[in-house]
């Protein structure tokens, strides 16, 4: 099992959606955490355990754009399979990405409507015909 922490592993202040209005967006999360720590997680076979406690508090914007990246670029059926999610002081959390981001986000990866990037990221990780590749899916303009 691989496990990660917004607090320990991110940070204690977690900000907004994106990068260009916040620090540690939800966007730069998922970038520079979610993303590298799911794709070990999907590779080794294990559970991908996520920890939301600890932190100051969330915007849901924060939790909305880093778990639906990670829908859009792994699929529902890989996160639902993959990722637990642990928030013991704050359970709505939980709630809400599994009831609300969740569907929202693979509705809008089978529509194909892009996540939004705000500064330009290095390659990530992104799943396509049954195979995790690594490149830059999206530039700024």
């Amino acid at each position: 099992m691989i496990t990660i922490s917004v607090f320990s592993d991110f940070s204690e202040f977690p900000g907004l959606r994106h990068c260009a209005i916040s620090e540690n967006s939800g966007e730069e999360f998922y970038h520079n955490v979610l993303n590298k720590a799911f794709k070990e997680a999907y590779d080794n076979k294990t559970k991908l355990t996520i920890n939301l406690d600890n932190t100051a508090g969330y915007a849901s914007s924060f939790l909305d754009e880093a778990f639906g990246n990670l829908i859009f670029d792994f699929t529902l059926e890989n996160v639902k399979k993959t990722v637990e999610i642990i928030s013991e002081q704050e359970p709505y959390w939980k709630e809400m990405i599994e009831s609300k981001t969740y569907p929202e986000w693979e509705s809008r990866r089978k529509k194909g409507e892009r996540p939004k990037i705000t500064i330009d990221h290095l390659p990530w990780y992104r799943l396509q015909n049954n195979k995790i590749v690594c490149e830059i899916w999206e530039q700024l303009g």
